[in-house]
């Protein structure tokens, strides 16, 4: 084991100088551009012209920045203009961590409420625990006024080595209870759960393609496989992207030698790149499913797209968000950013699967996917557009289309059992957050003795009775009448997300993926494909289910 580390340690930093498109580029960028052309010339004596002869003191300045993002819109949808003000804070989250002081916490109420403490973190080191509730921070009062949590969290955040001072009222403690955490580096993680699905299935939620992503991957699945784990689920579902390393090194864990990953084209010919795998991966011979949907973009379908193509496992859910275009972010002297399309990228099939788009005109771009949940594919493969003329070959031969995203092998349609007009109003009027948060806080004591998933489960009261109080709850708080109708269609689907809100409560996020997994339509076909082997023939089949698995022209039948 310690010597694969030692493998990766080696090879990695290669390939991440070889497939590091996505990252920063040299300061100098613009440095090495002459000023001297008629474009550049011209705007110049417009700000000149501006400053000078203009009937009002204007601030060009702030002209310029009104200005800029108007400029790059008539570009391509992804590229994007970053003021200073955003910079560290849209880094932060792809970077992998941030100067905070460690804890998850919710506002159901007026008052903000800890959740999670993250483990190491700095509030951990001063005693603070789940279930404490944040009256002042540095003796200014944020409880009973309305915080807005955005608000709350950037008061929180700050510096790394600065010290914030929390008034904290804990359960326990008959007086508020003062806290001084030192802000540190708080991890911010990729992973959202990783477990035993089935004795010898690992499941691995990943949440984006961030800096730390492959590393945290390959220490979730080096400890899946020492708990047992033979086949592995990887649910990429509304995995909007990140970085393309991440994604190239993990698919490299999956593939045999000399397999291409994914190749970059740009006008600049240094933009041109092919990336393959080199036989050091540690995974090679493990069975996998992966889970996308209309939410899965950019380094989830590179990744995607290397397994696809590949042959080398099936894909399961819905088709793929569509971007194929691969950005630099660029920083200025200001400390703003620009994330520039630099080049568009290419599946092993040779396939780019970015959707179609108008230069300058993002509004039918932006509501593409909502337009499919209109057209019906969302709920049956036959409404999938796909474009038959971008057409191109698996290595084992199938056939696949590039231009729309990424269809998967095996299709599963949006799960609407159980949702009713009762459903929506409760759901929409926060109840099921709010009823899960208030039971999971009056039962803390209780349930934090339970160290499983399974555990805790067991030691909630029967479905009915939670399902009762949950209605009474809502009658109470939202005026939501009952009406047992509908509330029976919805029973099941109410109750286990009732579970699934309170698990991750006491236990943290993770939790909440198990639970919903024990009714997850996808998760489900997983398993079974694992079990039995992706069904992929020439022509289209049903499963019992009504799972519709693809054929090699995309075409399905019921």
């Amino acid at each position: 084991m310690n010597q694969k580390l030692k493998s990766t340690a080696v090879w990695a930093p290669l390939v991440i100088a070889v497939t590091f498109i996505t990252g920063m580029i040299a300061g100098n960028y613009f440095s090495h551009r002459q000023a001297g052309g008629s474009v550049e010339r011209k705007i110049s004596d417009i700000i000149t012209l501006i400053q000078s002869d203009y009937v009002d003191a204007v601030d060009t300045d702030s002209l310029l920045e009104k200005t800029i993002p108007d400029l790059l819109s008539k570009l391509d949808p992804h590229t994007v203009y970053i003021p200073a003000s955003e910079l560290t804070s849209t880094n932060e989250v792809l970077e992998g961590s941030f100067g905070g002081i460690g804890v998850v916490f919710n506002m159901m109420t007026d008052t903000a409420t800890v959740v999670e403490v993250v483990s190491g973190g700095p509030a951990e080191k001063v005693g603070m625990l789940a279930g404490d509730r944040i009256l002042t921070v540095n003796d200014t009062l944020v409880a009973g006024v309305k915080y807005n949590m955005d608000k709350l969290r950037s008061r929180l955040k700050g510096p790394k080595g600065t010290v914030v001072r929390l008034g904290v009222k804990r359960a326990s403690a008959p007086n508020m209870l003062t806290f001084d955490v030192t802000r540190g580096d708080i991890p911010v993680t990729s992973i959202d759960a990783a477990y035993l699905i089935t004795p010898t299935t690992g499941y691995v939620r990943i949440n984006k393609f961030g800096r730390n992503t492959y590393m945290e991957f390959l220490n979730s699945m080096i400890d899946l496989r020492s708990k047992g784990a033979e086949s592995y689920i990887l649910d990429l579902r509304d995995n909007t992207g990140g970085f393309l390393e991440p994604a190239v090194l993990m698919a490299n864990e999956f593939l045999s030698a000399g397999r291409p990953i994914v190749s970059t084209r740009g006008r600049i010919p240094s933009m041109d790149q092919q990336m393959g795998s080199d036989g050091t991966g540690a995974f090679q011979d493990a069975a996998l499913a992966v889970i996308i949907n209309e939410g899965s973009a950019s380094a989830s379908e590179i990744f995607a797209g290397a397994i696809q193509d590949n042959d080398r496992g099936v894909l399961i859910g819905r088709r793929s968000f569509g971007k194929g275009l691969v950005q630099n972010q660029i920083e200025l002297p200001d400390s703003s950013a620009i994330r520039l399309t630099v080049a568009r990228y290419y599946t092993p099939s040779g396939r780019c699967i970015q959707k179609a788009y108008t230069p300058g005109s993002t509004q039918a771009y932006e509501m593409e996917v909502y337009d499919r949940f209109l057209h019906g594919e969302d709920f049956n493969a036959d409404s999938a557009k796909i474009d038959k003329t971008h057409e191109f070959t698996t290595l084992g031969g199938r056939t696949v289309y590039g231009g729309g995203g990424i269809m998967p092998d095996v299709y599963v349609g949006r799960d609407t059992t159980g949702v009713t007009s009762y459903y929506v109003n409760a759901f929409n009027a926060g109840m099921l957050h709010n009823f899960a948060f208030n039971f999971a806080d009056n039962n803390r004591t209780m349930l934090e003795q339970a160290k499983t998933t399974g555990e805790l489960l067991a030691m909630l009261p029967p479905d009915d009775t939670l399902l009762t109080s949950f209605v009474g709850y809502a009658q109470q708080k939202a005026g939501i009448a009952p009406r047992w109708y509908y509330i029976n269609i919805s029973r099941q689907l109410i109750v286990n997300q009732l579970k699934s809100l309170i698990a991750s409560d006491i236990l943290g996020q993770a939790a909440l993926f198990e639970v919903n997994n024990m009714t997850d339509p996808s998760v489900a076909r997983a398993i079974d494909e694992l079990k039995t082997g992706p069904q992929l023939t020439p022509a289209a089949e049903t499963a019992d289910d009504g799972t519709t698995y693809i054929n090699d022209d995309n075409s399905a039948t019921d």
